[in-house]
């Protein structure tokens, strides 16, 4: 009997390479999502196989799985700041009452669950690259604190429900990551310049350019990822890649990779924006074994060529989904 595998958030960028990993190393994949902003073209090559299941359902409602479950990774959540900025009840919704209902799941099965947090709980950090002692450094009430406390709050339960009920638990802080089946123009970094340059159309940097990033390519993100859930450590652990760049200067390097001619353009920076983002791997070097492999410039290549076989119509189409549907007044 293979051993069985949930993943939430399957159709989307990350958790759809993660329902691919899983499938190579021999696992039978349950995929949920409720496509909020997930995508089924990204799991379409999955459908037919007898060792993938699909379920359509919102994982802040009562989740139930039939039958055995060995592991759980919990991935649901909005993850651009346009998607949380137009959905910020169900980005607060997925990431408390989700991860209650898969935390209790995982209870019931007695299966062990990885909970996808992000960098996004150090906030604008005052401390330099972030380690994951740091405790961050977020405005709880601004436009992002949606997303921030969301995150926040899925650690704080997940070790609560090790802590009190002995549950096996891993936890992921994942840094900036960037691949094929990103969603163009769904307000992140890369596949905002990326479209842009495609469409001819100017580069958009907001303030001066000045604040850093930290990209780290999907296939490493991916095998970090398998490596935690597989690991005995119970702790948050950053997975991302250290080289930090400006934004300024990564706007430079699209330009030069796509070979257009492109202006850059300033724009306003965002509420509490983060200033630095560059992740302190010591932990996932010590316990892990792990480190990025990919170089940005052979990664942002491989990027590049999966968006530039897009559609016509894809490369101009809206830049976000129609949430009218799913917004709770």
């Amino acid at each position: 009997m293979k051993k069985k595998i949930l993943i939430t958030g399957a159709a989307g960028f990350l958790g759809s390479h993660l329902c691919d990993r899983f499938l190579v190393e021999g696992y039978h994949v349950i995929g949920m999502d409720n496509l909020i902003t997930g995508d089924l073209k990204n799991i379409d090559h999955l459908m037919k196989r007898a060792d993938f299941e699909f379920y359509h359902h919102d994982v802040s409602k009562f989740v139930h799985v039939p039958g055995k479950l060995d592991y759980i990774l919990h991935f649901a959540s909005p993850a651009s700041p346009i998607d949380y900025l137009k959905i910020p009840i169900q980005t607060l919704k997925v990431g408390s009452l989700g991860t209650h209902n898969l935390l209790g799941l995982a209870k019931a099965k007695n299966a062990r669950i990885l909970i996808a947090s992000t960098s996004e709980v150090y906030g604008d950090p005052l401390v330099h690259p972030q380690k994951e002692s740091y405790y961050g450094n977020v405005n709880t009430i601004g436009p992002r604190g949606v997303y921030d406390e969301a995150k926040r709050f899925q650690e704080s339960i997940t070790m609560a429900y090790n802590r009190f009920h002995g549950l096996e638990t891993r936890i992921v802080r994942i840094f900036n990551t960037y691949g094929p089946r990103m969603r163009l123009n769904d307000g992140r970094v890369i596949p905002a310049f990326l479209g842009q340059a495609l469409r001819g159309e100017d580069i958009t940097v907001f303030g001066d350019g000045s604040q850093t990033r930290s990209f780290c390519y999907v296939d490493d993100q991916v095998e970090g990822i398998y490596q935690l859930l597989f690991s005995d450590y119970d702790l948050p652990v950053n997975i991302g890649n250290p080289h930090e760049i400006s934004i300024l200067d990564f706007a430079n390097e699209i330009i030069k990779l796509t070979g257009t001619d492109q202006k850059i353009v300033h724009q306003p920076l965002p509420k509490d924006d983060p200033l630095q983002r560059q992740p302190d791997i010591s932990t996932a070097r010590e316990k892990l074994g792990w480190e990025p492999q990919t170089h940005r410039e052979e990664g942002m290549k491989i990027t590049f060529d999966y968006f530039k076989g897009l559609t016509q119509e894809e490369l101009h189409k809206s830049e976000h989904k129609d949430f009218s549907q799913h917004i709770v007044k």
